[in-house]
Parts: structure tokens; sequence; C-alpha cells
């Protein structure tokens, strides 16, 4: 992944998504390159074609905030992609450090244990699952890549089918994985996981080249569940702030709904035996009635 020019990258992917008709300018007859020109751009943001240029080139790389402002409405970019291209430019915060390891902190265990029944995860700036309740480790279980969810939607053969809507699953995915990024790109991690799914997805390759930046927040997301069937869940994003880099993704059905009703019998297939009540395992372990464990 060629990381040093990672603003030029930005605004050269998101040019390429403006057409001429969504900023009012006609279009013409013989255009060479998809989206708006180099000087289209310029000339929105109120800028020389030469600075925007040496900008996208990289031989620019200190442009005030005001100028990236401009550029963003140039580009129509909302939300997370303005603060991304802040942060890119570094007049916005700067990258969020992703904390290391695997395990999560013994009280974040805890509270997920105690939400018995809501399937809640942790993730890290990889979309792992670092940690889960039994039922959100029933949620994703029996599948090659439970336990890693960009792997999950862009590897596994039963992704498809498990997410209905896959292919919207698939772009907020990336746009999530990229926005935990921030700017810093070169993390050993972060750049293996791109670099394989490039090699095995092109699906993935596609989406990685488009540069969109979404927050994991909230969003109402279908799965077909092998073991209960459909299953309609609102989740709702929140930072771990004792641990940077994690955020913790608390899945919820409607009261009374079909769904409700399928996530009180996934519960009550997880729910430990009374010997396992007792056996004092490890928190985040999946309780074991056929279902297998993350990886």
């Amino acid at each position: 992944m060629d990381s040093d020019n990672l603003l030029g990258q930005f605004l050269r992917a998101r040019r390429a998504r403006v057409g001429p008709a969504d900023v009012g300018m006609p279009g013409g007859l013989r255009r060479r390159v998809p989206g708006l020109r180099r000087e289209e751009v310029a000339m929105l943001a109120g800028l020389s074609t030469d600075y925007y240029v040496r900008l996208e080139q990289g031989r620019e790389r200190n442009p005030s905030a005001q100028v990236l402002e401009a550029l963003a409405g140039a580009l129509l970019l909302e939300g997370d992609a303005v603060v991304h291209l802040h942060r890119l430019a570094g007049t916005g915060a700067g990258g969020r450090r992703a904390g290391r390891g695997r395990k999560v902190g013994a009280g974040l265990a805890r509270m997920l244990d105690s939400w018995a029944g809501t399937p809640a995860v942790v993730l890290d700036h990889c979309l792992r699952v670092l940690a889960h309740n039994p039922l959100g480790g029933a949620l994703f279980a029996g599948h090659t890549y439970s336990g890693d969810l960009v792997r999950f939607v862009f590897l596994d053969p039963g992704a498809p089918d498990f997410y209905p809507d896959w292919d919207r699953v698939a772009v907020n995915t990336v746009a999530a994985l990229r926005e935990g990024a921030g700017a810093d790109l070169n993390d050993p991690e972060l750049t293996a996981l791109v670099g394989e799914l490039s090699l095995k997805s092109a699906a993935f390759r596609e989406l990685w080249a488009r540069h969109d930046i979404r927050r994991k927040t909230r969003d109402t997301k279908r799965f077909h569940h092998p073991v209960v069937g459909d299953l309609t869940l609102t989740y709702e994003s929140f930072t771990v702030n004792s641990e940077p880099g994690r955020q913790l993704v608390v899945y919820q059905a409607e009261p009374g709904s079909p769904s409700a009703h399928a996530l009180a019998l996934l519960g009550s297939l997880t729910a430990p035996e009374p010997a396992e009540r007792s056996g004092g395992g490890a928190a985040g372990d999946l309780p074991r009635r056929g279902l297998a464990a993350e990886n």
C-alpha cells in the first residue's frame, strides 16, 4: 500500500466520484477522466489549477484549514470524510493509535458478560472481534471468519447468505475500516489485511480504492442466522475511552418483534449448562453447544 501521498490519493479518488452534473457544470462530449477534471475542482474551490495539481501530486503538503474546507465543498464531502481530509493534511485530529494486543480489560469483559439479553462485541481498528458476550459470539458463530468481520464479509463463502444486504454491508465495512485507521495506514496489521484482501477479493479492491469514510455509529442490519433464521437488528457503536482504537458494538431487536423472539431463542440455545456456570470459564468464551468459537 503506497502511503507516501495519502492526501493526494484521497483527493484523486473523491474527484473521480463527482460528476459535472453533481455540481451544476456541463458535462461536455469528450471527457477522458471519470468525475471532475483537476481544473474544475480548482475552480469550484477557488484555487489555482497549479496549486491543486501540486496537492494531488504530493508536492504541496501543508494546505490551510480554509483550503481544505473549500475542497470539501467542491468534492461534496460530508461528515466523517471531511474530518478524514483534515486528518490526512495534519490540520485536524491525528490518527487514533489503536490498542495493541488481542485482550480487553477485565472491567470491559465483565460488562460484556453482564448483558445477557443482547449481543455485544468489542472490535479493534481492523474490525476483529476481541471479545464478546455469549449472545454476541453466537450471532456470528459457525463461519470460517466469525472473529474477523472484514475477512468474514469478503472471504467467507457464507457471507452473502448471512448478510441479505451484502452489497450495502460491504460498502459500510470498508468505509468503517478506513475511518478506524485514520491517517495511520502504515500500521502493519492493517497493511497485511488490505494486502491480503486486495489480492483475494476484487470487490474489496474496488471499494478500498473509492476512499469512502464512514464511522461505525448506528444502523439497522439484516442477518440470516443459520440456527434461528432471519433477524433485523439495530446496533449502536461506542468508543472505548479506556482502550483507544477499540469500539463496543451492541445489537438490539425491536421489542415484541419476530427478531426479538428469534434473539431470545438464540440466547436460550447458548445459555451455559449448570456445570459450565460453575466452571469459571474465561470471559468471552463461547458456551459449547455446537456453535463454533471465534477464530
